[in-house]
């Protein structure tokens, strides 16, 4: 199965940070030893790889790693590699470790670029989706997704402690620029009474009919959980424009932010991590490339990059329209 044409295997992190992409060094580092290739990490990114900030890894490397949030590769971003200058640079800091494939963890922009280094360059490279907000179409689940879902339930949950205590309306604002998945499955799990995505046309006057609603039926406290990439609004905005129009209710604001991108990875994301990282390496060695892996109704599958880029992992429909039943 494996190809005897690639030797050292390189890895790399590369975007925001999500919890579980630990555990994904941990499958590539160590699927890559058990085929007899050695593989280095690259720090820091496409950055690093443009310095040369590269150390060789073994498996007691990534030892005792898979609990821990965030990345020991460390992640950054690279003006320099958007040029072609800049990438000639990375490719010949890869030549001179002998680096001959690559794996990247990240979102589109690391897939991105992994696709200008195949394209230019022709080394065989495979992309892991690594991005808390689930936005990459081609798989059902992102890494880190799952663990700041769960994040912001608990937030949500303690949030209604003191919502119910006092005659309260929160907005909680959750990460999710160009992607709802948080908001709605946050909400939904944390009773939320309405949800707003940047998916979705809700109008602020729906928002306060909603609302209105919600006083004539003396309901004595709502949570509203909202998506930072909303388009009438983030959460801070939301509330002082509903303050303007009514005064039923006590408002406060909880914008959750990179809590939401720490802490130890759930178990779902730890697994989904390590299938993913050993079907990286495997891929490889297949002869995949200008690949992202992904995982669609629990089969590994490989996505090309003209398959990826520019399409919208869509909205489950059926879980906006369960969530507007609940919310009454």
């Amino acid at each position: 199965m494996t190809n005897e044409k690639i030797k050292r295997i390189g890895v790399f992190t590369s975007g925001g940070d999500a919890p579980g992409m630990n555990a994904a060094i941990r499958a590539v580092v160590r699927t890559g030893i058990y085929y007899q290739k050695e593989v280095f990490g690259i720090m820091r990114g496409y950055e690093g790889m443009i310095e040369g900030d590269i150390v060789k890894l073994g498996a007691r490397s990534v030892g005792n790693i898979i609990q821990r949030g965030g990345t020991i590769l460390k992640t950054a971003r690279s003006k320099e590699f958007r040029t072609k200058e800049g990438r000639l640079k990375a490719y010949n800091n890869l030549k001179k470790e002998g680096i001959d494939a690559l794996v990247a963890i990240g979102g589109d922009g690391s897939f991105t670029g992994l696709h200008y280094l195949t394209e230019e360059f022709g080394i065989p490279a495979v992309c892991i989706p690594g991005t808390i907000d689930n936005d990459l179409t081609g798989t059902d689940y992102t890494i880190g997704y799952d663990t700041a879902t769960n994040t912001a339930v608990e937030a949500i949950d303690k949030i209604r402690d003191t919502a119910l205590s006092h005659n309260r309306l929160f907005f909680i604002e959750v990460m999710g620029r160009n992607s709802g998945y948080i908001a709605v499955n946050s909400g939904i799990a944390g009773g939320a009474a309405a949800i707003i995505i940047p998916e979705e046309t809700m109008s602020f006057e729906n928002l306060m009919t909603l609302l209105t609603a919600g006083e004539g039926s003396s309901k004595k406290s709502n949570l509203i959980v909202v998506a930072e990439g909303s388009k009438i609004g983030g959460a801070t905005e939301l509330a002082k424009k509903v303050a303007e129009r009514s005064d039923y209710f006590d408002i406060k604001v909880t914008v959750l932010g990179h809590l939401q991108r720490g802490g130890s990875p759930t178990y779902f994301d730890r697994v989904l991590a390590s299938k993913l990282g050993v079907a990286a390496v495997e891929g490889i060695l297949k002869g995949q490339t200008d690949v992202m892996v992904g995982i669609r109704n629990s089969k590994i599958v490989y996505n090309s990059f003209d398959s990826i880029i520019n399409h919208v992992h869509e909205i489950d429909q059926e879980s906006l329209r369960i969530a507007k039943i609940l919310s009454i």
